[in-house]
């Protein structure tokens, strides 16, 4: 069983307050791991294998940021890690939606 993450990631230190140019360099490193994804207004749900899995996701996504110029990057991370069944992001999504 999975776990299902909100990640929400906050560039710090660049010369404009708009930074949805780095958002999508994370958006980015997220789409070629391969794993399903869904970008909010406020983070991105991403359904993951393990929290482990997560580890190395946020270390690539710092990562790229760094290279991009970046010098200090704020994480919000939110895990659900549900071991009791298998869900989805849909299933969480269609059960409050009912």
């Amino acid at each position: 069983m999975g776990v299902i993450v909100e990640i929400a990631i906050d560039p710090i230190g660049t010369n404009s307050p708009s930074v949805s140019n780095y958002i999508k360099v994370a958006i980015d490193v997220i789409r070629r791991s391969g794993y399903k994804y869904e970008v909010g207004p406020m983070g991105t749900s991403i359904e993951l294998p393990s929290i482990e899995a997560l580890g190395k996701l946020l270390q690539d996504i710092h990562d790229t940021l760094y290279r991009a110029g970046i010098k200090r990057i704020v994480t919000t991370v939110r895990i659900d890690d549900r071991r009791d069944k298998a869900i989805t992001m849909e299933y969480k999504v269609e059960r409050v939606s009912k």
